[in-house]
């Protein structure tokens, strides 16, 4: 596939005023400008675009959606296995209906690919995924990554889930013992594994550890050649810097997600160059730990040099007003490169996944839309959406 005629925002080293890409098995091959374009014998189908402008297509890079479904109540909700205050053998890819229409939402929106997984109701609630919007009712095809995550939570929602059933976590501190126990269980049980096999065959030898989920799943977050992130639900500043402490201390790659406190503490959060989600954007203050959320919390972040995405964290914002989100950002006085590179490049690289998305780069997955206006101009939506190479949505 040959798309030609487009104005290309690639989020990567340049731009082409009037460019075309080339497409072939659901990746760019070619990206180049028009003076330089030769049409080949392979080139199947190609598409004029006529002056439109090509953006990568948009990531959401924290959200919950196929985990709430839409139109539907406890039928469609299955993110917060509120059971246990300790979950992270559960994962995302068990629990997302890839046939919830809000997929079709984001595609329309231009939005090709999510992270989504657990809510925040539990200290540990499980894993998150990175998975296309489109592509197969199956959702073992549509996976980027899986698991990209474990998602902790702290703050007012283990709070909230179970204090009103008399059960721990009740405080901020025991929310945090919950952690912090778990993860040196964790610590505990790889030690003890890597003792088993470095003794196994000698006089020496110690019996395997009985097996526990619970472990297992986050072994991956100290693993040294291929760290699992580790998702920090976190708005006020104090649960900001207790997700920093817990990750220095056990050693995680961590990502600070809503961050809604983050312009408060900018110039101390600086000191440690997190990695950030913020969002949603576009929502009410309507709890206590939203007390400062305003849309210039971006702004400030960037003026303090600390790069961050922007979330929709579906359904809170629903999906296809991703784009929204990022152009209230703008409206608070962010600039708009740095609002579209935090639903794509940053996005991508926060989530650690732009080794596939994020940019219009040659090897990368070829997921874009087309615009014939402003992406961040709310009356604006793409014309055309492509995933893998394949066009999911379009109109003349």
């Amino acid at each position: 596939m040959i798309i030609k005629n487009v104005k290309i925002i690639t989020m990567a080293e340049r731009d082409y005023e009037n460019g075309f890409v080339r497409i072939a098995g659901g990746v760019f091959t070619e990206i180049g400008s028009m003076e330089d374009y030769i049409p080949t014998d392979a080139d199947d189908e190609v598409i004029d675009g006529k002056g439109a402008v090509m953006y990568p297509g948009f990531i959401d890079a924290h959200c919950h959606i196929g985990m709430w479904e839409d139109s539907l109540c406890f039928e469609g909700e299955d993110g917060n296995e509120d059971t246990d205050p300790s979950t992270p053998h559960l994962r995302a890819i068990d629990s997302v209906n890839p046939m919830d229409r809000c997929f079709t939402d984001a595609v329309r929106a231009g939005v090709t690919s999510v992270c989504t997984g657990v809510g925040s109701s539990n200290p540990i609630g499980g894993s998150f995924i990175i998975m296309k919007t489109y592509g197969s009712k199956r959702i073992d095809k549509l996976i980027v990554k899986s698991p990209c995550a474990i998602k902790f939570a702290l703050g007012e929602n283990p709070k909230n889930t179970y204090n009103d059933r008399d059960e721990t976590p009740v405080t901020r501190m025991a929310t945090a013992a919950i952690i912090r126990e778990q993860l040196t269980k964790a610590l505990r049980y790889k030690n003890d594994l890597e003792e088993y096999h470095r003794l196994k065959g000698t006089e020496d030898e110690v019996s395997l550890p009985d097996f526990d989920a619970k472990c297992e799943a986050l072994l991956p977050l100290f693993d040294e050649k291929n760290k699992l992130k580790a998702h920090f639900h976190c708005h006020r500043a104090d649960d900001i810097f207790t997700a920093i402490r817990i990750s220095k201390e056990f050693g995680l790659d961590y990502v600070l997600i809503h961050c809604t406190d983050g312009a408060v503490i900018a110039d101390e959060l600086a000191e440690d160059a997190p990695a950030v989600v913020l969002g949603p954007i576009f929502g009410d203050r309507g709890k206590p730990e939203l007390h400062n959320h305003d849309i210039s919390t971006p702004a400030v972040m960037k003026e303090n040099g600390i790069k961050f995405a922007i979330c929709t964290d579906h359904p809170e914002t629903p999906i296809q007003y991703l784009p929204l989100t990022a152009a209230l950002a703008v409206r608070g006085g962010l600039d708009r490169e740095t609002a579209l590179r935090a639903i794509t490049i940053n996005a991508a690289e926060t989530i650690g996944a732009s080794d596939r998305i994020g940019s219009i780069e040659t090897g990368k997955d070829a997921d874009f839309s087309l615009f014939r206006g402003d992406p961040l101009d709310i009356t604006v939506t793409p014309f055309l959406t492509a995933v893998n190479g394949n066009i999911v949505f379009g109109k003349e």
